[in-house]
């Protein structure tokens, strides 16, 4: 007893000592929050608000990404973050990478309009006042190639035939804007152009010898290709000057092989800002298989006509001329894609419902929609083709749309399992309510909230007027309603006149509840303190408070 009276007040005293050095060492992390003092991380400037005046003022060009530290998309994109860092101070490059803890910096946050994470913006020459978005892709090479194109010149200047024609051959493809005047309109258009398309070499040139040598007399913008045809010019009209958004476009289509090859060789990286275009179906988080081909997708061509042919077969094989001779009427409106069904098109073979017994055939994919249309299977001729797709493009052929079999117990469990052909009996039942689930079985995100579906699907069984559903959107397609996304919640009120009505907020079974006890709306309840600072559901990743 007596040592534990002695020890009693020494263990005080140590508990006392604890919160002292707590206290400071809380203390010392608000000093050096409040200073001026510029940290790195892997050659990340790390940035708040009190330091970041002087970042913009040392750093002529400063990429910053604006993250939250529990959104998945920002961990996945730093070891590439760090990485391009890295690579641009090696080469002592003038442009610097930095992070802002949005969700901590609110004032920040709030000065530059962030609503997602990570949002990427780029400062130039210490202007906080109308910062850059990043257009890029989200890998470490295409921040590095963003950054270095705005760093320096974004065209490489040919000054005589001997440069230029060094030039057009160095590479496959290259494209070179002739102009009359390098600091007019036209031109310093083309170099904003040359700066944002990181993934073309860009030259320029005016002088007059340049233009008589590739046959021009006034300002154009000339695409040189070692493929199809080798040069092809899009004048600058003089009137409207140079319209960057339409030359873009003209470059990406014609960039492209006239009939593409479906292979793996370029990987499509997602950016988490933006929903990426491909594979066919268009899905935010596509599958590990299939890899493709991101030029397929960049260009945003609103067809793809797809030959599915067994490279092995020659009779198969000599089918790719009548395609090819097809082609070139429709180029910008209707990429051609040959897909070995048993290369790398094997992967791509459950999306549209088929197997390689069934090549030879030919698809057309309505990209804005997914939709796909089968042509008949007995004539491949040129003419055939063409006549095919004319039709699909002025609306007189149906879509094929895919559907499963139904289950045999579709509708005896608490979740009705829905499929194309039975979708329209469910949901458009006039007497019900349904709440629909499209989804996609490899979706880590639908995975994640099947046992809330389920746990809402039991909890709402016994009502005559409420039906739990869900529709696996990988082997079940429908006319009018176009899943772009997954897991994707619709809900079909009951009465005449039934309008869908998407679900966009939290997936739980509480707020599940709440949504279809109030009719398809969640009632409005007072702001949480610090919501701004929960996390969303996975797959998400809006700001502040979703």
């Amino acid at each position: 007893v007596l040592s534990l009276a002695w020890l009693g007040p020494a263990l005080g005293d140590e508990d006392k000592d604890e919160e002292v050095v707590e206290e400071e060492e809380k203390e010392k992390k608000e000093d050096e929050v409040l200073s001026d003092e510029i940290k790195e991380e892997d050659n990340v400037l790390v940035l708040h608000e009190h330091n970041f005046a002087r970042a913009l003022s040392e750093h002529q060009l400063l990429l910053v990404e604006f993250y939250a530290p529990w959104c998945g998309h920002c961990q996945q994109l730093a070891p590439a973050f760090a990485q391009a860092a890295t690579e641009l101070r090696n080469e002592s490059s003038p442009a610097r990478l930095g992070k802002v803890d949005a969700t901590a910096q609110t004032a920040l946050a709030n000065e530059f309009g962030i609503t997602s994470y990570p949002t990427l913006k780029l400062f130039r020459d210490g202007n906080r006042t109308h910062p850059l978005a990043y257009t890029g892709r989200m890998d470490s090479q295409g921040i590095v190639r963003w950054m270095q194109r705005r760093a320096g010149p974004s065209a490489t200047l040919l000054q005589d035939t001997d440069t230029a024609a060094a030039f057009v051959n160095s590479q496959d493809l290259v494209v070179v804007g002739f102009f009359k005047d390098l600091r007019g309109e036209a031109a310093q258009a083309f170099f904003e152009l040359a700066a944002e398309m990181v993934d073309m070499t860009f030259g320029v040139a005016e002088a007059a010898e340049l233009f008589q040598a590739y046959g021009l007399t006034a300002d154009t913008v000339c695409l040189f290709k070692k493929f199809d045809e080798r040069q092809t010019n899009f004048p600058v009209d003089p009137a409207r000057g140079l319209d960057t958004a339409e030359l873009t476009r003209l470059l990406r289509v014609h960039s492209l092989q006239l009939v593409m090859e479906f292979t793996n060789e370029v990987q499509p990286v997602p950016s988490p800002v933006t929903v990426p275009q491909g594979p066919w179906p268009p899905c935010p988080h596509p599958p590990p298989p299939p890899q493709t081909s991101n030029q397929i997708f960049s260009a945003k061509i609103p067809h793809h006509m797809l030959l599915f042919l067994n490279k092995s077969s020659s009779e198969q094989l000599s089918l790719r001329d009548g395609f090819r001779a097809a082609a070139g009427g429709f180029r910008g409106e209707v990429l051609f894609v040959v897909v070995d069904v048993t290369g790398h098109g094997t992967d791509v073979l459950p999306f549209f419902g088929m197997t390689p017994a069934d090549a030879p055939t030919l698809r057309l994919v309505k990209m804005e929609n997914n939709h796909k249309y089968q042509m008949e299977q007995d004539n491949f001729s040129d003419s055939a083709i063409r006549t095919f797709i004319q039709a699909v493009l002025d609306g007189k052929v149906k879509p094929r749309l895919l559907s499963a079999e139904p289950p045999e117990d579709w509708d005896t469990r608490p979740v009705k399992v829905l499929v194309g052909k039975t979708f329209e009996q469910v949901a458009f039942d006039e007497t019900k309510n349904v709440f629909v689930k499209f989804y996609a079985p490899w979706c880590p995100h639908c995975q994640a909230m099947a046992a809330a579906w389920e746990e809402l699907a039991e909890r709402y069984k016994d009502r005559e007027d409420i039906v739990i559903a869900e529709m696996d959107s990988t082997a079940n397609e429908l006319e009018n309603i176009t899943i772009h996304g997954f897991p994707t919640l619709h809900y079909f009120p009951a009465g005449p006149g039934r309008k869908m009505v998407e679900y966009k907020s939290t997936r739980d079974v509480e707020t599940f509840s709440k949504f279809l006890d109030n009719g398809g709306t969640l009632p409005v309840e007072p702001p949480v303190s610090e919501a701004r600072e929960q996390p969303p559901y996975p797959g998400q990743s809006p700001a502040p408070a979703g």
